[in-house]
């Protein structure tokens, strides 16, 4: 994982939400297909730099939150 102010790329890709945010200024994250990796950024300042993860790493983290791993914390 790194942390990354916005770069050329960042500033030129995709941001994109969850279905299940409802814009009323939750906690929301954003993220994006950065070609080699994924950026996940705070949707409430979105100019404050992002993270990236590896794909893989990404992934893996999906399927457990798709799985209900992190659901009590």
């Amino acid at each position: 994982m790194r942390h990354m102010k916005d770069t050329p790329t960042a500033s030129r890709v995709v941001w994109r939400k969850s279905t299940r945010s409802n814009g009323a200024g939750g906690n929301c994250v954003e993220v994006a297909d950065l070609m080699t990796s994924v950026g996940v950024r705070d949707s409430k300042a979105p100019g404050a730099g992002h993270l990236t993860f590896s794909a893989d790493a990404w992934s893996a983290f999906a399927v457990a939150v798709k799985s209900g791993r992190y659901d009590r914390l």
